[in-house]
């Protein structure tokens, strides 16, 4: 069997720390949370490579890097509500829950969705809410939330998104259709900042809007 937490550490050096994460608690989550659990059994002695893994239905899981650079650019402090567009395998759920108060996890097929549930409840997480819909959306009756995650990419940002983010809150987002360009957006004074950080490449955000 392979010794995952060989496979695990290494990923944190060479993947993680290596590129420029910095946050030790974003760090700590991804040691906690065991990625090669989120992925299915032929796949877990590659679950710490650094690429993006299919967990069927069309998804992925996303590179460990990336999952560490989002969640890092989200400045989670412990107590905020965090709304997830793309539960998918429900790894980066995970590390959002070992760092954030509550968060509210939305994916459209409703079989992923389901698996994922399982999984977390599993594992013992009690401040996760699943639904199945359109997180184009967003989860008005929730809102706001002080973080917003996307891990599917839209062509531009969804209007009901920001609608739902708080005064002061932080929206990271993939936008583009095939390649995208990972943007973090701020709500300051009503008004919406945005900036650029890294180009990516995310599943497109599917649904009819």
């Amino acid at each position: 069997m392979k010794n995952y937490d060989i496979a695990k550490k290494r990923m944190i050096e060479e993947q993680i720390k290596s590129r420029g994460v910095k946050d030790s608690k974003v760090i700590d989550a991804m040691l906690r949370v065991s990625r090669h659990i989120f992925v299915s059994e032929d796949l877990q002695d590659v679950a710490y490579s650094d690429q993006p893994l299919p967990v069927g239905e069309g998804q992925t899981i996303s590179q460990p890097y990336m999952v560490a650079l989002m969640t890092e650019l989200l400045h989670l402090e412990g107590d905020e509500k965090v709304l997830e567009i793309g539960t998918g395998s429900g790894y980066q759920t995970a590390i959002l829950a070992e760092l954030a108060g509550e968060v509210y996890t939305i994916e459209i097929v409703e079989s992923l969705m389901e698996g994922s549930k399982k999984l977390l409840d599993e594992l013992g997480y009690e401040n996760i809410k699943f639904r199945s819909a359109d997180g184009y959306f967003g989860w008005e009756e929730h809102a706001p939330f002080d973080v917003i995650i996307v891990t599917c990419g839209p062509d531009s940002i969804p209007q009901p998104l920001i609608d739902q983010l708080a005064e002061g809150g932080c929206l990271v987002i993939p936008i583009g259709s095939m390649y995208q360009v990972l943007t973090i957006v701020e709500k300051v004074g009503g008004k919406i900042k945005k900036h650029k950080s890294i180009s990516c490449r995310f599943v497109p955000m599917t649904g009819q809007h």
